[in-house]
């Protein structure tokens, strides 16, 4: 049986003078879970997460935390706490000191603020670094202090607005698990703000795409990924290849036909969404092959083209190739002469087919 959400968003919207940059946001969240906010540049994911934390104010809607109306309590009574992109240190204090000073506005012992403050520093694994200076910590430490300092006043709900985005690419990574492995052990609910999709997928249980204010698909990084319900979430997710070709239903499959290129067509089977007439296809460059000029494969579907460029990622390489219907990007095992006449081939699976409707262009 599902649980209540901790967190219920309906109807939200949020505008800057006449700029509505959240235009009624629903959303459910369940206790315990970790989700990602994840959208481009200006789809109001971070005016979202300011939001639900008090410090950017509604201009409709609500908001529900255990069923009990937060919309307009500041930020310091809705049970949440925030680790900022800048991580918001003080920067003349020491590491216990920041981890314990949430503790001391709301006038915690002094003896449990040492209790919680030494357990912060075990479990971030900062044993020893007490005394030391924010400072003189390398960026990865200020990460966990910033952590520490809002896990240790004990929220319902942990909020994080690009906590790793000033890292390097390497503790990065790290940290994406350790988060994640914290807050499985707190079982705190965590909401994170991020533009990478790869971090999200890596650290949520539960994706939510933005759009230009809306709520675009909500799901499993694997619904997200495998399942995009729009070209905007297709492209987002990776598939930013894109084919125009012509759509129609025959003998209950759909038929793709690509103009100007005869050989590319392809069958497959009908989606829930009846496509008739234009249509767009996005696929991602992992999911297509590079072979010879030649032989037909069904179960493809198959652009002709040429060579234009080869680069070396490390394992393999990316090759752009010229073709009727524009320059796509496949990755290829191994180097190809430049100018050499090739094939571009995409799997049935690999195809996401939209009516020609719900593109932008």
């Amino acid at each position: 049986m599902p649980l209540d959400p901790i967190i219920s968003v309906r109807g939200l919207r949020v505008a800057y003078g006449s700029n509505e940059v959240l235009k009624g946001i629903d959303l459910a969240i369940a206790p315990g879970s970790f989700v990602a906010l994840l959208g481009a540049s200006g789809c109001g994911k971070t005016t979202l997460l300011r939001t639900l934390s008090g410090f950017t104010q509604a201009t409709g809607g609500s908001i529900a935390v255990n069923g009990r109306d937060i919309l307009l309590q500041p930020p310091e009574h809705r049970g949440m706490a925030m680790v900022f992109q800048s991580y918001a240190l003080w920067s003349h204090m020491s590491v216990e000191q920041n981890i314990g000073y949430g503790l001391k506005l709301r006038r915690v012992t002094r003896e449990e603020i040492r209790r919680r403050v030494a357990a912060m520093l075990a479990m971030l694994g900062l044993e020893g670094y007490g005394a030391r200076p924010v400072t003189e910590l390398s960026g990865g430490q200020r990460q966990r202090v910033a952590l520490g300092r809002a896990l240790a006043i004990e929220p319902q709900i942990l909020l994080l607005d690009e906590p790793l985005s000033n890292l390097d690419a390497g503790i990065r990574l790290q940290m994406r698990h350790e988060i994640r492995a914290i807050q499985r052990k707190l079982g705190v609910t965590a909401i994170l703000v991020t533009h990478d999709r790869e971090e999200a997928m890596v650290m949520a249980d539960q994706v939510v795409v933005l759009d230009q204010g809306r709520v675009a698909q909500v799901g499993t990084p694997e619904d997200v990924y495998q399942r995009p319900v729009s070209p905007y979430v297709a492209a987002f997710m990776g598939a930013d290849n894109i084919i125009d070709c012509g759509a129609s239903t025959e003998a209950g499959r759909l038929q793709l036909r690509v103009p100007g290129i005869p050989q590319a067509m392809v069958q497959l089977d009908v989606p829930a969404a009846t496509i008739e007439g234009r249509a767009q296809i996005h696929f991602r460059s992992e999911m297509a092959t590079l072979g010879a000029p030649g032989a037909h494969h069904a179960d493809s579907l198959q652009i002709p083209g040429r060579l234009r460029q080869v680069s070396y990622l490390g394992g393999g390489y990316r090759c752009e190739v010229d073709t009727a219907c524009g320059a796509f990007f496949i990755h290829h095992p191994s180097t190809l002469p430049l100018g050499d006449a090739v094939t571009v081939r995409i799997p049935v699976s690999g195809l996401h087919v939209y009516p020609r409707s719900l593109s932008r262009t």
